[in-house]
């Protein structure tokens, strides 16, 4: 990945970070908030249909490819086209800190 064509972030995405508001009862309330929007590379891979109890969950499964960031979490999420992702796993395809490859999944 350390070739990869910076031509190839054709997609606007936002990433989205947890906030926790007190709720004035003791309690909070989670919600999200935009940490920021970046040029990125959408790649889906085939979804999964998994039964969870009686249910079935449908799981679709993305890379996304943005330029290198440190403040990315596997706690936070992608918004993309309408659609939420969530972030399973981040890595550095080359050590050289130019590429995030974000492990994402949908659920739906």
């Amino acid at each position: 990945m350390s070739a990869r064509d910076p031509g190839r972030l054709r997609e606007r995405v936002t990433i989205e970070m947890q906030v926790r508001t007190a709720d004035g009862a003791g309690g909070a309330s989670i919600g999200w908030t935009a940490l920021a929007t970046v040029a990125a590379e959408v790649i889906s891979f085939k979804g999964a249909s998994l039964v969870a109890g009686e249910r079935d969950e449908a799981r679709e499964p993305f890379r996304v490819v943005i330029r290198y960031r440190g403040d990315v979490t596997t706690e936070m999420r992608i918004a993309w086209r309408g659609r939420l992702l969530d972030i399973l796993s981040r890595h550095d395809p080359d050590g050289g800190r130019r590429w995030l490859a974000l492990d994402c999944e949908e659920r739906t």
